[in-house]
């Protein structure tokens, strides 16, 4: 049995690499208090910053979900 590495490598010139730099591309930062509506869940408020690459934001009824800044379903009003 041969032991694999625990990811592949990528070669530099191959054409997926826009889009995998792209999905972990750390969005625009939104600061506490903000409105935003997301597809799923509706309009909410940030209530924190969860590191740079996410924010916790209350959707209503206790509802506190933590959603990355990158998400195409986020948007600030």
């Amino acid at each position: 049995m041969s032991s694999r590495p625990a990811h592949r490598p990528h070669l530099a010139n191959s054409p997926f690499n826009k889009a995998r730099m792209a999905a972990q591309a750390v969005g625009e930062p939104i600061p506490v208090g903000s409105r935003v509506s997301h597809d799923r869940h509706g309009v909410g408020t940030v209530v924190a910053l969860d590191g740079e690459a996410s924010v916790i934001v209350d959707f209503g009824g206790g509802e506190l979900r933590r959603v990355a800044l990158n998400s195409s379903r986020l948007e600030r009003l």
